[in-house]
């Protein structure tokens, strides 16, 4: 009868015999991942996913980490009693939103994270994308949008939301170079100053392409991409961008997935060599999507 603890050891040397052409492959590559505000809330989740982090750094790949906080945000609009308007995945920023953008991505969320890293022992620097100008936007203009129950079009001025003008990924570089791992809030400027809230997906997706980077990961609450919601049975574990861009124009991809498709398939075209999207509520699921065959996620690929 063979015993179970040797069973389970041989089931992790397993792991690691097929995690090894990978740990070689991407030496020396860089990973932009992305979190979503869900994924900061619970501090265990947080502190088990930095050690997901330093793991990848210790084996060579280096790591960049984009941050927004959409979810704590409204947590914290509503405390305080102020209302909040999300169009087709996009926040509208007013005034009083972009102060709470302030303090909560480039103070609280930001901070958090760099804790739970070093906790783990990562040389981490926290940044927004105002440090070292890394993200110059300008503000978006009014927008034509499309009720998708009534079909009638309305113009809607989000405020103080920022398109991206250019990345200047100098700072970051350096920071890579000398081994640590950059965190950066979504939130940009222009030229004069003035502060923008930004999508974090579009920040993610545009300091990958300037890093060149091998991967762009998304870590959401979701498990992938579901062509039926709900059905566990129609998720895709790998992906095109061209089918990618299908599921858009079909309209198999509804909600907030589209602007997380779009913001994905755009990299891909300029270097980004694959993108992902996996559940950071699951425990090690970064690791398996990067280390393991089957993954846990949906990997699109350029």
């Amino acid at each position: 009868m063979t015993d179970t603890s040797e069973v389970g050891s041989q089931l992790r040397l397993d792991l690691l015999r097929e995690a090894l052409p990978y740990i070689k492959r991407f030496k020396g590559k860089t990973f932009v991942v992305k979190f979503s505000g869900k994924v900061t809330e619970d501090r265990d989740r947080l502190i088990s996913l930095c050690e997901e982090l330093a793991l990848l750094q210790q084996v060579g790949i280096r790591v960049c980490v984009v941050h927004g906080g959409g979810k704590q945000l409204s947590e914290l609009a509503k405390k305080l009693g102020i209302e909040q308007t999300i169009i087709e995945g996009r926040r509208v920023t007013d005034d009083d939103t972009l102060e709470m953008a302030k303090m909560i991505f480039a103070g609280k969320i930001n901070t958090d994270i760099l804790a739970a890293l070093r906790h783990r022992g990562v040389h981490a620097v926290g940044l927004s994308g105002i440090d070292g100008n890394i993200v110059h936007a300008e503000r978006r203009p009014p927008k034509e949008v499309v009720d998708r129950m009534t079909g009638e079009s309305a113009q809607v001025d989000f405020g103080h939301v920022g398109d991206i003008i250019e990345i200047d990924s100098s700072l970051l570089t350096v920071l890579l170079d000398h081994g640590y791992l950059p965190v950066v809030s979504s939130l940009g400027a222009d030229a004069e100053g003035r502060v923008f809230n930004i999508n974090a997906d579009t920040v993610a997706a545009e300091i990958a392409v300037q890093l060149q980077a091998e991967k762009l990961v998304l870590l959401s609450d979701i498990d992938g991409i579901y062509l039926r919601a709900g059905e566990p049975d129609t998720k895709l574990s790998r992906l095109a961008a061209a089918e990618a861009e299908e599921l858009i124009k079909s309209g198999s991809a509804t909600g907030g997935m589209i602007p997380k498709l779009q913001s994905i398939i755009e990299p891909l075209r300029r270097g980004v060599k694959s993108a992902h999207i996996i559940n950071g509520n699951s425990r090690n699921s970064l690791l398996a999507e990067v280390f393991t065959d089957q993954g846990t996620g949906t990997m699109i690929s350029a």
